[in-house]
């Protein structure tokens, strides 16, 4: 529930939770460029740290003894992980000498901008994901996440579609 101790990590718990899924998705966008396991990966991602929201969301929240422990960044992963979905990675060529940091870098961008959108989305909270943070314990936990999850995949699709293709 802490990703490996991430959520005990200060300050923001939320946002040191949320750094795993875009380091592995930069890794593997790096090394594989546009490929299904990306999404495979990541779709895993979403769907255990969902799952282990609802199943140990009770045991968490007696555990630290508050609704929605901060300490709990399961939920952080799963709604990051939605963000990084479906993007156009791209894999660095180690043959072609002087094409390795435009791949990097065309890799960072995407995975930063998917970051962002993702905290930002997690940290205000459009309707309906606010008031779904009422429901009872995991699934409370970890449904606004997920909308902020899909809300962030939005706009980094629209961001690095449009406006960033540009600069590619």
């Amino acid at each position: 529930m802490t990703a490996g101790g991430l959520g005990y990590c200060r300050p923001m718990p939320g946002t040191w939770g949320s750094t795993p899924p875009p380091a592995i998705a930069l890794l593997l966008g790096c090394l594989l460029g546009p490929h299904w396991t990306i999404e495979a990966v990541l779709f895993l991602l979403a769907l255990i740290f969902t799952i282990g929201c609802i199943r140990f969301g009770p045991y968490a929240e007696k555990r630290f003894g508050r609704k929605d422990p901060s300490q709990v960044v399961a939920d952080e992963v799963a709604g990051q992980s939605l963000a990084l979905l479906f993007l156009p990675w791209m894999a660095l060529d180690f043959s072609v000498e002087g094409e390795l940091l435009p791949g990097l870098a065309h890799n960072l961008m995407i995975a930063s901008v998917a970051f962002v959108s993702f905290r930002v989305m997690d940290v205000i909270k459009p309707p309906p994901a606010r008031g779904m943070q009422r429901l009872k314990a995991g699934l409370g936990i970890v449904i606004d996440d997920l909308f902020a999850g899909v809300y962030a995949l939005i706009i980094t699709q629209v961001v690095v579609r449009t406006v960033l293709s540009g600069i590619w």
